[in-house]
């Protein structure tokens, strides 16, 4: 093949995979020879070589075989230090070419040699991972499947918000089954790249490679399954993809954004399927975890930034403020670090509030009137109903003028519409109980304590 025709078989590349894709994958490939039914390509990065063969490897296959071409499969050498061996994010396939000659990342035609390409996070393993309550349940059944005995459940559905360690864990799973289970085919990807390889082969008709690729697994791990709600034939392949896998005694490995009956338009087959195995909430991070969380990249740090010291009370500040997302929490540690390392100053509070200002804004946490008036009435151990009710008991008067109070101060409620959450008050009666508060504060030290611990609980 010469490059010319490369050149032309690329522009039929760029109508299949469209534009941003093929700038961003196909465009930078270079055509190097093909020998023995191998063609073989340079590639900036191994990376890029491993991308290339999890998404795109068939397409160009089939392309360059329709064009006239006889090709069994795809390798790629890396452009720069291109004598070394590479060094892949999954294991490499030792090389049998010279040693005068680049080393090359096999990809088999068989799209599962493609798939095993697809890369891992090496700093998503299970001692990185930092366990408190939230997640110590969905921990302990990673660790178990990751030890690849018996199947007791499955399949193991991992589930919770953007940031709490999902693909974390689903990460430290397939590298603690490569690295101790060598010989089990381990397959893990995104729903998103199951709906492309499904799409794919449906275009190609090679739905037989496709069933084979996702039915010869020992393991196979899918991030993010709500991906495919609503996508009625790729969820048609899954499932019964799913129960094959399942006859066979083959561990599933599923992560989603919330629990699989909530996630809207999946088929209840699909469904039900998910939620026969062990399902696994992880929780919002409390404030013990995400100062662990912090306290672990702190010494990650240590070595990239070596006598870089950090102030007493700023990990537990952020841990207090930020309490969201633990990818935002970690986001923000580093560039506390970076800034503080090319000012050469230490990381103290004053430094951290002006270097995290727009993060601390946006992490602020929004406090309801409806959860001042509940943590109000368990703090005086009354019910909640006489917080907002028409009695003028003393007992009862006064937690409903400090839960009016607290609402002013901590909320962006106008009076009125405290009012109308208070039992349907007029914004005067408002006015008056925020007043009182504002007074007894200062001559009545119980009343300036309760409205101090109740401030600090509720902005905890």
């Amino acid at each position: 093949m010469t490059q010319e025709k490369w050149g032309q078989l690329r522009s039929k590349l760029i109508k299949a995979v469209g534009k941003n894709n093929f700038t961003t994958w196909i465009e930078p490939l270079e055509f190097q020879e093909l020998q023995d039914g191998v063609a073989v390509f340079s590639v900036p990065t191994n990376f890029m070589g491993n991308y290339v063969s999890q998404n795109f490897a068939d397409l160009i296959l089939y392309e360059l075989n329709t064009s006239g071409e006889t090709v069994q499969r795809l390798a790629f050498r890396t452009a720069a230090n291109s004598s070394a061996r590479p060094t892949l994010v999954e294991e490499s396939k030792p090389s049998s070419a010279p040693e005068s000659r680049p080393a090359i990342t096999d990809t088999a035609n068989d799209a599962f040699e493609a798939l095993q390409a697809a890369p891992l996070d090496a700093r998503f393993t299970f001692d990185s991972f930092v366990v408190g309550k939230p997640n110590e349940l969905a921990h302990a059944a990673a660790r178990r499947v990751s030890e690849s005995g018996p199947v007791t459940f499955n399949p193991l559905v991992l589930y919770g918000g953007v940031g709490l360690g999902k693909t974390h864990l689903m990460h430290a799973i397939a590298w603690e089954l490569k690295t101790k289970h060598p010989e089990l085919n381990v397959l893990y990807l995104s729903a998103e790249q199951f709906m492309y390889r499904f799409v794919q082969a449906l275009r190609e008709r090679r739905m037989m490679d496709f069933k084979h690729l996702f039915r010869s697994v020992d393991v196979l791990m899918v991030d993010d399954v709500q991906f495919i709600a609503g996508k009625d034939s790729t969820q048609e392949e899954f499932f019964h993809t799913f129960n094959a896998l399942v006859d066979q005694n083959k561990q599933i490995i599923i992560s989603a954004d919330r629990a699989p009956g909530e996630i809207k338009d999946l088929e209840d087959r699909v469904k039900s399927r998910l939620q026969c195995g062990l399902v696994v909430d992880l929780h919002p991070t409390d404030y013990e975890l995400r100062l662990g969380i912090l306290q672990n990249k702190v010494q990650q740090y240590s070595s990239t930034y070596p006598g870089l010291e950090i102030a007493d009370g700023v990990l537990e500040f952020l841990a207090h403020r930020i309490s969201t997302n633990v990818r935002v929490l970690e986001g923000a540690l580093t560039r506390l670090f970076a800034f503080a390392s090319l000012v050469g100053r230490e990381i103290d509070m004053e430094l951290t509030q002006d270097c995290l200002a727009d993060v601390l804004r946006a992490s602020e946490r929004k406090i309801t009137v409806e959860e001042i008036q509940r943590k109000v009435s368990e703090y005086y151990n009354i019910r909640l109903s006489d917080i907002i009710g028409p009695k003028r008991l003393r007992s009862y008067a006064r937690p409903r003028q400090v839960a009016m109070y607290l609402c002013k101060q901590l909320t962006s409620r106008s009076l009125p519409e405290i009012g109308r959450r208070f039992g349907g008050r007029d914004h005067t009666t408002i006015m008056h109980g925020v007043k009182r508060i504002e007074e007894l504060k200062l001559t009545d030290g119980q009343i300036a304590e309760d409205v101090e611990m109740l401030r600090r609980s509720l902005e905890a």
